[in-house]
């Protein structure tokens, strides 16, 4: 069994920052992307950052320039930084990672509240 868990989420003021972080742990032999998706509230779900196993990101336009994603290989651990934040960036931000169990799967974590308000 798989588990990924976020951490770090809260409330923070236009323009601040956040570090996010999500860990998989269980029965794992290796990770393949490990990424973050968001949802706020009456809309879809959308992939904001996502980082392979040898380190390579990509973004969602919106948050380019702003948000970091990087990733700790031996702590299967990754961690979004997100600065300049905007009250359009309140959502439940998502973890996922795709690993190589028994199978290759899929899993998300629980989600984080990130909002950002004045």
């Amino acid at each position: 069994q798989v588990q990924v868990v976020e951490s770090g989420g809260g409330l923070v003021q236009p323009g601040g920052s956040l570090r996010l972080s999500c860990t998989a742990s269980g029965s794992i032999f290796s990770i393949n992307a490990m990424g973050w998706s968001r949802q706020a509230p009456g809309k879809e779900r959308e992939e904001v950052a996502n980082i392979t196993s040898t380190g390579s990101t990509k973004y969602l336009d919106s948050v380019k320039g702003r948000f970091t994603i990087s990733r700790d290989n031996a702590k299967n651990t990754v961690y979004p930084q997100m600065n300049s934040l905007k009250p359009e960036d309140t959502a439940v931000y998502y973890c996922n990672a795709d690993v190589n169990s028994i199978y290759r799967q899929h899993f998300w974590g629980r989600g984080t509240q990130v909002t950002v308000s004045s």
